[in-house]
């Protein structure tokens, strides 16, 4: 089984929903998806996801399924003396890379800020729910691998968003989401891929065979959009730092 996950085009946070240069992007999108055979579609019930997938539903005239899960896993956290809000993937290096606990895959959710936010649930509700879909489709959790219950060659996409995509990815790999949340990025309508290995019968691990591709953007020479990053260089005071 393949998994495509997909990050919605250039936001619009405000409106929750995309800039022109996301509606763009979601177009490019769609001309590489929809020709693909995919077996469903799953989206967050946030506007800027629907709107994603919408481009490329249409021109399949397909419909997806609506799963709340999947929306945003933007749970806040206060940080540092002056109590200001962040969520936990926009973290200062110094600070969240000094704690031992968070390169730790279970001990992460226990550091007192985290379980203030009460992370441990959020992760939970996510896991749970994707475990629930991988096993609609066949590949039941055991564990830290996959019973291959009814294994196939289904491909199945969810558009969603960085957040939550790499709390899905650090549950099929066994990692810290930290290390995903700080140390990659998937940059608006990139696709990452995931395949199932049964390399013993009836015994299924997920392999990530591609992060963050945005050849569909680099094929119509749309440059990536910059949201979700910071600055590459302190001075760069046109880039975010915070």
């Amino acid at each position: 089984m393949k998994l495509l996950i997909i990050r919605h085009g250039d936001p619009d946070y405000t409106a929750d929903s995309l800039t022109e240069k996301g509606h763009r992007e979601a177009e490019l999108l769609s001309e590489r998806i929809a020709p693909m055979d995919i077996t469903a579609y799953y989206v967050s019930p946030l506007g800027r996801a629907q709107a994603t997938a919408e481009y490329t539903l249409k021109k399949c005239n397909r419909n997806a399924q609506t799963l709340d899960w999947l929306r945003e896993f933007d749970r806040n956290l206060i940080i540092g003396p002056d109590g200001k809000r962040r969520i936990a993937w926009d973290m200062l290096p110094q600070d969240w890379t000094s704690v031992p606990e968070y390169y730790d895959k279970e001990k992460w959710a226990d550091v007192p800020v985290m379980a203030e936010a009460d992370m441990r649930n959020g992760i939970t509700y996510v896991n749970n729910g994707l475990d629930t879909l991988l096993a609609k489709h066949g590949y039941v959790r055991n564990g830290n691998y996959y019973n291959a219950i009814c294994p196939n060659n289904d491909t199945i996409v969810m558009f969603c968003h960085f957040g939550v995509e790499c709390v899905i990815l650090a549950h099929l790999l066994g990692i810290s989401p930290m290390l995903l949340w700080h140390g990659f990025m998937a940059a608006p309508t990139s696709v990452t891929n995931i395949c199932t290995e049964e390399r013993r019968k009836g015994i299924a691990y997920f392999r990530v065979t591609a992060f963050g591709d945005i050849s569909h953007l680099n094929n119509h020479d749309e440059p990536p959009a910059f949201a979700g990053r910071f600055c590459e260089m302190f001075r760069n005071i046109e880039q975010r730092h915070d």
